[in-house]
C-alpha cells in the first residue's frame, strides 16, 4: 500500500481545486450567510486516494458535492480532466456537467436514491449501461460486484427499497463502481457496512486506484482510512483560510 502523504504523482491531475469558497445563504434567518469553506487547494492524481479529513461540519460532504456538481462555489475553480481537455466545474452549464457524469465522474453518497420497485441488479446494470458498458457487460459486472459485496441472489431481483440499510448501501457501492470512470467520489461507502463488507469496499478501492482512477473520499472509519489513504487533507485548514 502506497503510504500515507506521499508526493503527488508527476502526471496531470484528475481533479483540481483552486482557491475554492462555499457559503449557503439562511433565508429564513434574515439572510445569514454560513460559510463553509474558503481557499480549498487540493488536487487528485491518477492512482492516488485522497482522503478529507477533518470534524463534522468542517466542509468534507460539500467539497464533494462541488465536485460532482451539486453545489456550485461561490469563488475558484474546480478542474475535470476530460480526455486531452479540462473543463471547470466552477463555469460549466449544467448540460456539461450532466455529460461529465456519464463520462468521468462517479459518485457514491451516504443515500441510495433509485426508481421505486426496480430490482438491484437492473440498478447496478443500468449505472453500467450509462457509463458506456455494453449491455452484456453491464449485466457481469453487475453480478459480480453485488456477489462480491456479499448481497444474497434471491436479493437481486427485489428493489433496493426493501432492503436494510447496509443492503442498500452495498448496492449503492456497486452502482458506483460499476463503470470506468476515471474520478471517483466517495462520501461515507463503508458507513453501514460490517467488517466483512468494509474490507471488500478497500479491495475495491485498491483496484480502481490499480487501473488509474483517482479517488477523493470520506472514511470517518478509521481502519478504513489507513487502508486506503494515499494522502489525507485536513479540511480545517481551508476554514481557517475564513477567518485570515
Amino acid at each position: 500500500m502506497t503510504p500515507l502523504h506521499m508526493t503527488p504523482l508527476l502526471t496531470p491531475p484528475l481533479l483540481a481545486f483552486q482557491d475554492v469558497a462555499k457559503s449557503f445563504t439562511l433565508h429564513l434567518r434574515g439572510g445569514t450567510v454560513l460559510p463553509v469553506v474558503a481557499g480549498a487547494t487540493l488536487t487528485v492524481h491518477p492512482g492516488e486516494c485522497v482522503v478529507l479529513g477533518g470534524a463534522s461540519g468542517a466542509g468534507k460532504s460539500s467539497l464533494l458535492k462541488m465536485a460532482y456538481g451539486n453545489y456550485r462555489c461561490a469563488t475558484g475553480a474546480i478542474r475535470v480532466r476530460d480526455g486531452d481537455r479540462t473543463v471547470d466545474l466552477a463555469a460549466a452549464a449544467p448540460r456539461e456537467i450532466l455529460r461529465l457524469r456519464r463520462t468521468t465522474l462517479a459518485y457514491v453518497s451516504q443515500f441510495l436514491r433509485v426508481i421505486p420497485r426496480v430490482g438491484a441488479r437492473a440498478v447496478v446494470e443500468a449505472a453500467g449501461i450509462e457509463g458506456g458498458l455494453a449491455p452484456e457487460v453491464a449485466r457481469a459486472r453487475a453480478a459480480d460486484l453485488l456477489a462480491r459485496l456479499n448481497m444474497p441472489e434471491r436479493l437481486w431481483a427485489l428493489p433496493p427499497a426493501t432492503f436494510s440499510g447496509g443492503e442498500q448501501q452495498r448496492v449503492n457501492i456497486a452502482r458506483g463502481l460499476i463503470a470506468d470512470r476515471p474520478i471517483l467520489l466517495l462520501d461515507e461507502p463503508t458507513a453501514s457496512l460490517d467488517a466483512r463488507n468494509r474490507a471488500v469496499v478497500v479491495d475495491l478501492v485498491a483496484e480502481k486506484r490499480a487501473a488509474g482512477a483517482g479517488i477523493l473520499g470520506i472514511f470517518h472509519d478509521a481502519d478504513v482510512r489507513e487502508a486506503v489513504a494515499t494522502r489525507i487533507v485536513d479540511v480545517a485548514a481551508f476554514r481557517g483560510a475564513m477567518a485570515a
